[in-house]
């Protein structure tokens, strides 16, 4: 990603709507459809300036892994020891078999090699372990959003399916979500498609707009896991060695 989008990241990752839902969705998504251990151990892979680690640290103790030196010392310090620097797919100095479960959270669509990057977290997976994903979802979305952090691709439900299978590994979830604002940011991208006017749209939007954004996108947790999903503007995916 370019320098910006760490520093944006390290400013509004408290704030911002999306970072606020996504984290509640998710914890709600793993308290509900993930069964931890009482001291699981957790990794999480590219986790940039650290936005999600306290809510991981609910459910166990954790690891981090960030290429970013920059943002790498954000997260470290936010850990409270420090952030590995571990690339994928070989990911040197992890300990094979050692961790619960696995987030890799918008960072699949970074890498260039994304079979050999899942492969590759496989092996750190204890026996019963799962690795929780999410990607952002339709090629045709594609944005400045993407190119401003070096998205090599979007997915579709059937492209993350092949993804899994081809890593060797077992799809026990899978749905679209942030669904309730698509139609919104669909109709966004395509505008600006248009009109030639292309938002990375990561800043901060105004307060009003920022906390109805957030209880919108934040109902999803009730519902995630429970009921099928219309399309959405990211996916999620569980999945599991075979």
């Amino acid at each position: 990603m370019e320098r910006i989008v760490y520093d944006r990241m390290a400013e509004i990752d408290q704030l911002h709507w999306w970072y606020r839902a996504r984290r509640e969705i998710l914890s709600d998504l793993i308290e509900r459809k993930i069964s931890l251990p009482k001291e699981a151990r957790i990794l999480e892979v590219g986790c940039g300036t650290g936005h999600n680690l306290a809510m991981l640290g609910h459910f166990g103790r954790i690891d981090a892994i960030e290429v970013d030196a920059a943002a790498r010392a954000v997260a470290s310090k936010r850990l409270g020891h420090a952030v590995m620097d571990a690339p994928l797919p070989e990911l040197p100095g992890v300990a094979d078999r050692s961790y619960d479960l696995i987030a890799i959270l918008d960072v699949i669509e970074h890498i260039d090699q994304d079979v050999a990057g899942l492969k590759g977290l496989a092996g750190k997976l204890k026996p019963g372990g799962k690795i929780l994903i999410t990607v952002p979802a339709f090629p045709w979305m594609w944005s400045a959003h993407d190119v401003v952090n070096h998205h090599k691709r979007r997915y579709t439900k059937k492209t993350l399916k092949a993804l899994v299978r081809d890593a060797g590994l077992k799809l026990d979830f899978l749905s679209w979500f942030n669904s309730l604002l698509f139609p919104l940011a669909a109709a966004a991208r395509l505008a600006g498609r248009l009109t030639g006017k292309e938002d990375s749209d990561d800043k901060l939007p105004p307060r009003p707009v920022n906390w109805l954004f957030d209880k919108i996108f934040g109902l999803e947790r009730y519902a995630l896991g429970r009921l099928p999903f219309p399309p959405g503007v990211s996916l999620v995916a569980i999945v599991s060695a075979t």
